[in-house]
C-alpha cells in the first residue's frame, strides 16, 4: 500500500516557521488505529486525513496522541494541498468534520478559514494553570482551553511552563495572550496532554482569542502572532458567531507512505 503524503507549513511564507502538518488521502476510512498510528509515526502536532464525500471532503485530524475535534493550521495545509498541488477547481472547499462543516477560500493570495467561534468565559483561575505556567495571569478565561491574559508580550514570550502540571488541568489546552507590540495580541499554545508540549500556530485557538480580543480593542478584524520558537502570523476577522482565520502556506516535502495492508 501506497499513501500519498504532503508536508505542509502553515501560517507561514517560507520553511520551517510556521506549524508544519502532514496532510494524506484515503478513498475511504481506514481502521482509526491505523490513523492514529500514521500521525504518531509522523510526531508533529496534527496529521490530517481527508476521504472525497459529495460536496467537498471528510476531513480528520489526529496528534500523535488522539483525535481532536478542531484544527486550523491542519485545515489551512489540507486546502493548500488541494488548490495549488491537486488541482481543484472551486473557489471554495468544504470539509466535513466532527465540528460541522467548515470552508477555506483564497482571498488576496492568502486561505482563509471559516470556522465557529467559541468565545472563552471568566473563570476562577485554577491552581494547577498558574504552578504549570510559573507566573499569575492577570485574567483568566475557559473555552475549549484555558486563556490566560497577560499584560505585556514580553511576558508572554518569558513564560517556560511545566507540562506535567498543566496536564492536570481539565480542558484541551492552555493559551497564554497578551498585547501585541507590533500586532494587535499574542499567544503561546501549550497542550501536554494531547502529547503537543507547544504548538507552534495554534488556529482552534484564534476561535477563543478573535472574539476576546475583538470585544477588548473593539474591532472585527485583528492581526495576531504566535510567539513560538516557530512563529506564525494570522488575520483575524469575527463574523457573528463565526470566524475567518487567513494565513499563508508553503510545501515542505511531498512523498509517500509504503506499508503492507495488515495495518488497515
Amino acid at each position: 500500500m501506497r499513501i500519498k503524503q504532503y508536508q505542509v507549513d502553515a501560517f507561514a511564507d517560507s520553511p520551517f516557521r510556521g506549524n508544519p502538518a502532514a496532510v494524506c488521502f484515503f478513498e475511504k476510512w481506514p481502521q482509526d488505529r491505523f490513523l492514529q498510528a500514521i500521525a504518531a509515526e509522523n510526531n508533529l502536532s496534527e496529521t490530517a486525513f481527508l476521504v472525497p464525500a459529495e460536496g467537498g471532503y471528510a476531513l480528520r485530524w489526529f496528534t500523535p496522541v488522539a483525535e481532536v475535534d478542531l484544527c486550523g493550521h491542519a485545515t489551512i495545509a489540507a486546502a493548500y494541498v488541494l488548490f495549488w498541488l491537486r488541482g481543484y477547481s472551486g473557489e471554495r472547499i468544504t470539509f466535513f468534520t466532527r465540528s460541522g462543516e467548515l470552508s477555506v477560500r483564497q482571498i488576496e493570495g492568502l486561505l482563509a478559514m471559516d470556522f465557529p467561534a467559541d468565545p472563552p468565559r471568566p473563570c476562577d483561575q485554577p491552581e494547577a494553570l498558574i504552578r504549570g505556567l510559573g507566573q499569575p495571569p492577570s485574567e483568566v478565561l475557559a473555552g475549549q482551553d484555558y486563556v490566560a491574559v497577560y499584560d505585556s508580550e514580553s511576558t508572554v514570550r518569558s513564560l517556560f511552563p511545566n507540562p506535567a502540571v498543566l496536564s492536570e488541568l481539565d480542558l484541551r489546552g492552555v493559551v497564554a495572550t497578551a498585547p501585541g507590540e507590533d500586532c494587535d495580541f499574542v499567544s503561546r499554545f501549550f497542550a501536554p496532554k494531547l502529547g503537543v508540549f507547544e504548538d507552534p500556530v495554534t488556529g482552534s485557538a484564534h476561535c477563543e482569542l478573535t472574539p476576546y480580543w475583538s470585544s477588548r480593542q473593539g474591532k472585527s478584524i485583528l492581526e495576531a502572532r504566535q510567539v513560538s520558537p516557530r512563529g506564525g502570523w494570522m488575520r483575524c476577522r469575527l463574523n457573528g458567531d463565526r470566524v475567518d482565520l487567513s494565513g499563508s502556506a508553503v510545501l515542505f516535502l511531498e512523498g509517500e507512505i509504503v506499508l503492507d495492508d495488515g495495518g488497515c
